[in-house]
């Protein structure tokens, strides 16, 4: 399997895999499915069995071996040639098999028609270097003496002139058919000197006068066989929403690119932490717009929990850290589907209260690196969390406070022999750590390990008795008992105090520009600076365990657990396809045009941020068709599997194409690109209708196999060729002569000439569209 990646610009590529010996196979890694679950018959759709990801090639009953053969070796069908995979070219192969089998393109350069056309002067063409090597392989592959070719010299001759495709990395299959129409387009542009063209709007003027001097433009700089086979019209309508201006323009277009419908709303599974120490976190399911900010997940969140939204802040933890702690602003892309999204319900007003703080604290166990050294490391262990905590705190009611924090998960015995003399003796560190005023800094982010000295002389630290030291108006959580031996609100500080050892210390880790102060004097008085402090997940508060100490008191696995709301088990709907004309439709939508891709209202003389919208005025007698399946956002870049269900035959576009005069326009499938896979990975192939015999194959790669209509529809297709009924002529032969060619315009509008041209509109009312020939 072509195995690929992604560079920074969004552009498909691939890593270099090693060379396909002949009739080797592709897909070994590929899952295997039957032919049947990829039945797609058009006209009983509600029966297919489509899987929705993970889905892989069918299989199909090979045609031949395709050993190469040498000429005159064996009798090959015309047309049913392969083409070698010369290293993750798989998008290339596909590109080109969809294009040798549209008739009218073949056709022309078999008869040889191309050369007399060739353009070798136009600075915008390859010197006909492109339109030759094309030819030279067209003719190969229809020769009949071939089971496969190897493209190489072709492949050598496209990354000549585009760098882009000169390696072996897999590119999108897409981009080489724009870049290979275009590239022969220039090449064998019949104009030869392009005059300069002034270019008009409107003004109010009839769309039919304003469609044709377009096309008529078009024609005096672009005239070619492409053009007389794949370009059409379409018309661009903007609205100023300051001075209500109207731009009407008619532009040309040599393909169409449908975007998907996708879905408005997504589905993000996240926990809930109370501030009630004693509750388990809850899992929810909510449901949030795709396009949408952090405060929508917390008003969606609140909805099902009955929790404040500002009374929320949402993380991201990743390795029992704070990976990202979310503004509300921030936007929901951001958030991917394997992220594990904890959301902390706080007690304080971030933007009023200025009297607590929100500290982010992270569990450590310390270390010792060997035997033969004083120096110990600590790694992170546990969930972190979030914590109101008073500016003004001493070092043991913070102490207290966060094993009160802790209470669910911290097991605490009664027994007496573990109050005084059973708890190992640990060797705290200093509130300081290893810098001043309290201050532990490591030096990165993702520095999770820290080297620091076992020092001896400190002394352990005791916690006051409760007669000394108590607390009620700090408690927080419930009145349950305890359970399991796990502390409660009501039995931690009478049991917790209780001991002469402190179950670990803490230490502040400012990775940012946070700072803490910490006056060493009797009381111990520590002060979170107001002056610094932010939430941050660079800044956090390290507890540090001895893990003799954790292992005897800490339960990972309660503090692991949580509870499920009934709400995770909530599916969504899932429309099992859509149709092209959905996506027909979405495509004539009237937009509004982005922040970032605003229009200049010559009226205004500003920038504005007009509505768009396009219209079909005329189609060209080879439609080609391109699926916008790759997504591509700031933070999320993904593939869209949907099932897009498209007609084999009689496609009728009568009904999207604004032009009056324009006939029926119905189009039969002649090719289809297929991309299996996702954006980590995947690989092109080809179905195709050979036009000497009017039945499909399946291309891939060297090999070629029978196929069948029901075949043909899936979550794979990508591009898809169409061909209008009326171009059809016995084997699909289409008559480029040029001395039949008319004077029509792809308007669908005949020129009309001095004898009739007081004729009226009656006269072209039964023209078909964009007629060529």
């Amino acid at each position: 399997m072509c195995g690929w990646n992604r560079k920074e610009h969004f552009q498909i590529t691939h890593t270099t895999s090693k060379l396909r010996s002949p009739g080797a196979s592709n897909f070994s890694a590929l899952p295997k499915i039957s032919p049947s679950s990829l039945s797609n018959n058009y006209n009983n759709i509600n029966n297919r069995n489509v899987k929705n990801s993970n889905y892989c090639l069918p299989s199909y009953t090979a045609y031949k071996n395709y050993d190469y053969s040498e000429p005159g070796r064996n009798n090959e069908q015309p047309g049913l040639c392969g083409l070698s995979n010369l290293g993750n070219t798989c998008f290339m192969n596909s590109a080109i098999q969809c294009l040798s089998n549209t008739p009218p393109l073949t056709e022309y350069f078999l008869n040889d028609k191309y050369q007399e056309e060739l353009n070798f002067d136009n600075p915008l063409g390859m010197r006909g270097e492109i339109a030759k090597s094309y030819a030279e392989l067209i003719k190969q592959m229809w020769s009949g003496k071939f089971s496969y070719v190897t493209p190489r010299a072709f492949k050598t001759q496209v990354g000549r002139f585009a760098p882009q495709f000169s390696g072996y990395q897999q590119q999108d299959c897409q981009e080489l058919l724009a870049f290979l129409l275009d590239g022969l387009h220039e090449d064998l542009n019949r104009i030869r000197k392009k005059p300069y063209i002034q270019l008009k709007d409107a003004d109010g003027r009839p769309d039919k006068v304003v469609a044709e001097e377009a096309w008529e433009n078009h024609l005096k700089r672009n005239d070619s066989i492409i053009v007389d086979i794949f370009h059409g019209l379409f018309k661009s309508t903007l609205v100023c929403p300051e001075c209500a201006k109207i731009s009407v323009t008619f532009d040309p277009f040599c393909y169409l690119t449908l975007p998907l419908p996708m879905k408005k709303e997504r589905t993000l599974e996240v926990y809930l932490v109370r501030m009630d120490p004693l509750t388990k976190p809850m899992q929810y399911k909510v449901v949030v717009p795709k396009i949408g900010n952090i405060s929508d997940l917390c008003t969606a969140l609140s909805a099902l929990s009955g929790v404040p939204a500002d009374k929320m802040i949402v993380t991201d933890i990743y390795n029992h850290r704070f990976h990202r702690i979310f503004a509300m602003d921030e936007n929901l892309s951001s958030i991917m589907e394997r992220d594990d999204i904890y959301v902390f319900e706080i007690n304080i007003n971030r933007t009023e209260d200025t009297e607590q703080v929100i500290i982010p604290v992270c569990l450590r166990e310390k270390f010792r690196h060997s035997s033969y050294t004083h120096h110990t490391g600590s790694s992170l262990f546990g969930q972190p969390f979030l914590m109101a905590l008073p500016r003004n705190n001493t070092e043991d009611k913070l102490y207290n406070l966060l094993l009160l924090r802790m209470c669910r998960y911290v097991k605490i015995s009664t027994e007496t022999e573990e109050t005084e003399g059973s708890l190992h003796c640990y060797k705290d560190q200093n509130i300081n750590g290893n810098g001043p005023n309290g201050i532990h800094e490591e030096g990165s982010p993702s520095e999770m390990e820290t080297d620091e000295p076992d020092d001896e002389s400190s002394q352990d630290q005791e916690l006051p008795s409760e007669n000394e030291n108590s607390q009620s108006e700090d408690s927080v959580g419930g009145d349950n008992d305890s359970e399991n031996g796990l502390c409660t609100e009501e039995t931690c500080k009478g049991q917790l105090t209780g001991h002469k050892k402190r179950l670990f210390t803490f230490q502040f880790n400012n990775l940012g520009n946070t700072d803490i102060n910490y006056i060493k004097d009797d009381t111990r008085h520590i002060r979170f600076d107001d002056r610094q402090l932010r939430l941050d997940e660079r800044s956090f508060l390290a507890l540090d365990w001895d893990p003799d100490l954790k292992k005897r008191y800490f339960d990972e696995n309660a503090a692991e657990d949580f509870e499920k709301h009934e709400s995770v088990e909530y599916k969504p709907p899932k429309k099992p396809f859509v149709k092209l004309k959905d996506c027909i439709e979405l495509f004539t939508t009237k937009e509004k045009l982005g922040a970032e891709d605003p229009w200049y209202c010559p009226n205004c003389k500003e920038h504005q941020q007009a509505t768009k919208k396009l219209d079909l005025w005329s189609l060209p007698p080879v439609l080609v068709v391109h699926l916008k399946r790759f997504s591509y956002s700031r933070y999320m870049r993904d593939k869209l599997d949907t099932l897009v269900d498209f007609p084999i035959n009689d496609l009728d576009m009568s009904e999207f194409l604004i032009n009056p005069n324009a006939g029926p326009c119905r189009y039969n499938l002649i090719a289809v690109s297929n991309h299996y896979g996702g954006m980590g990975g995947g690989h092109y192939t080809a179905f195709a209708k050979n036009k000497d015999d009017g039945k499909w194959y399946y291309f891939d790669d060297s090999s070629v196999s029978t196929a069948s209509e029901d075949q043909i529809v899936s979550k794979a297709a990508y591009v898809l060729f169409y061909q209008r009924q009326d171009t059809f002529s016995g084997t699909g032969f289409f008559p480029l002569d040029r001395e039949t060619k008319g004077a029509s315009a792809a308007t669908g509008i005949p020129l009309e000439s001095d004898e009739d041209s007081n004729d009226n509109d009656n006269d072209i009312e039964n023209e078909n569209c964009m007629h060529t020939n």
